[in-house]
């Protein structure tokens, strides 16, 4: 099954994450299939990329985002 998931990134205590579409097969921090965008939660406001095409693309095709994708995805209005 595919998933559009976080991938952690970042420093020890300080994480930014980028939004990969990946096999759920694969470790969190494996490989992956196509990068959408990066999220930051360690600015404020908390910052936010990702490409809206690309992930409207992958959810039709049938990719399932994941609990905190959902919500990065409802917050720039892609779901």
């Amino acid at each position: 099954m595919v998933k559009i998931r976080l991938r952690r990134m970042g420093a020890k205590k300080a994480p930014y994450y980028r939004v990969v579409v990946a096999d759920s097969r694969y470790p969190r921090d494996g490989r992956f299939i196509e990068e959408l965008g990066v999220y930051n939660p360690c600015v404020s406001p908390a910052e936010i990329k990702i490409d809206a095409e690309r992930a409207k693309e992958w959810i039709a095709t049938g990719a399932q985002p994941t609990e905190t994708v959902r919500a990065l995805l409802k917050k720039v209005d892609v779901l």
